[in-house]
């Protein structure tokens, strides 16, 4: 096997279950390998604005001169997406060789591919010389593979319902799990306005160095600009982060209380901060394509984003119809996802997904119209979201709007072909 898809399709097969929760097996090639990292380490958990969080650190601290790495999951259209070095992807022939020396230290022991092209991609991390490394957990935290790594900062997001059959089914049940990427003494970064009870309680019982939404760092701001107070630091007369949505500056809070508490190992100016949070770029996350009709994409797939979605979409003004194209993974709360955004949308195309895990088209048909009420909604299914995109398209008028949510893999799918940029019909004839 020299190429990565060779490898990636090798990982899918190797182990029984395709998310088995746990770190003993992980660390045991890890100490194999002898991954570790020199430079400062920024470990990223929570249900929503993990990869907000991520890509915002990353633009500030490329504009302070740092050499970064960042490590994020899943991708929307290529692998190499999930390895980022000094703001580029990682070359699948980097990640190939880096595949190569997992496979050479695991003898027996069995890995998940989640497990093994973590491993790959902190390996390809270590050899970067990097002087700051931002790791995005994957799922929880206290078992997830990444959690091998013991970081020097900590942030927690918001927390909300996910993965149930995994996490649990409670925000304190999922709290604490996220909490487990917090280490004793080093700082963690809690940038939920309300976060659950154990997740305070798991700082305390470490002796973690907490910074919390709304009484160590906060923010505050009208229509034009904003304003980060810390302890002891603040920036004022800031621009709005790139990144669009209403959640994004809790999202800068965070980011802001980290670099701040890191500030005697990786300074950063205010000038950085202000050109980061201006340039940041991160596909998928609230992205409005302009052109005729708009498309929105947006990787909502969970009741809390999808809100997010939700109160976005309806701060944008008036469009006559609005045309959703809908995929997700069998094992989310589609009723909760479904009622929050439904009365937004006027036509929806729900499409099938390239994954075992996905529920069908036919199965996210029968669950809405089990639940609308709505007389003046009509519904399709297709194979591929794709073919999803290109009905709406073909039904939207020029003064609509196209959103297409639910899953990285459906809004992976629409981008698979490039980025939609649409010309009304009118303009072609």
């Amino acid at each position: 096997m020299n190429k990565l898809q060779d490898w990636l399709a090798h990982c899918e097969k190797l182990h029984p279950l395709t998310i088995d929760m746990g770190l003993d097996r992980v660390r045991e090639v890890a100490q194999r390998m002898g991954v570790h990292f020199e430079c400062p380490v920024i470990s990223v958990a929570g249900t929503n604005g993990k990869g907000s969080t991520c890509a915002m650190l990353e633009a500030i601290l490329l504009e302070a001169g740092y050499r970064t790495g960042v490590y994020t999951s899943p991708h929307l259209v290529e692998f190499e997406e999930r390895c980022r070095i000094h703001g580029q992807s990682a070359s699948a022939d980097q990640l190939a060789l880096a595949f190569a020396l997992v496979e050479a230290a695991r003898g027996q022991v069995s890995l998940s591919y989640f497990e093994f092209s973590t491993l790959a991609i902190m390996q390809v991390l270590m050899q970067s010389r990097l002087d700051v490394v931002i790791l995005e957990v994957g799922l929880g935290g206290r078992l997830d593979a990444v959690n091998i790594i013991d970081s020097d900062c900590a942030i927690i997001t918001s927390i909300d319902i996910d993965h149930t059959s995994l996490l649990g089914t409670d925000r304190e049940r999922i709290g604490f799990e996220k909490a487990g990427i917090m280490r004793s003494g080093k700082p963690v970064v809690v940038s939920d306005p309300v976060p659950p009870d154990s997740v305070i309680a798991h700082a305390a019982s470490l002796g973690a160095q907490l910074w919390r939404f709304g009484q160590d760092f906060n923010f505050s701001g009208d229509k034009l600009q904003w304003a980060w107070a810390g302890r002891g630091r603040r920036y004022s007369g800031l621009a709005y982060p790139a990144l669009r949505g209403a959640n994004q500056l809790i999202n800068a809070s965070g980011v802001l209380a980290a670099l701040e508490v890191l500030r005697p190992r990786i300074p950063v100016t205010a000038q950085a901060v202000r050109n980061g949070l201006a340039m940041v770029e991160l596909p998928g996350r609230f992205q409005i394509v302009p052109g005729e009709p708009v498309v929105v994409l947006d990787v909502a797939h969970n009741p809390h984003s999808v809100a997010a979605l939700a109160a976005n979409l309806d701060a944008m003004g008036f469009y006559p119809t609005t045309h959703a194209v809908f995929g997700a993974m069998a094992d989310k709360d589609f009723q909760r996802m479904l009622a929050r955004v439904a009365p937004l949308v006027d036509r929806w195309y729900f499409t099938d997904l390239p994954i075992p895990r996905a529920a069908s088209a036919e199965q996210l048909q029968k669950l809405w119209l089990a639940g609308n009420r709505r007389t003046d909604v009509i519904c399709s299914t297709h194979l591929s979201p794709d073919a999803a995109l290109q009905a709406a398209i073909s039904s939207a008028k020029p003064t609509d709007r196209i959103v297409v949510f639910g899953s990285f893999y459906t809004v992976g799918g629409v981008l698979k072909v490039g980025i939609p940029r649409l010309h009304a019909k009118h303009l072609s004839t």
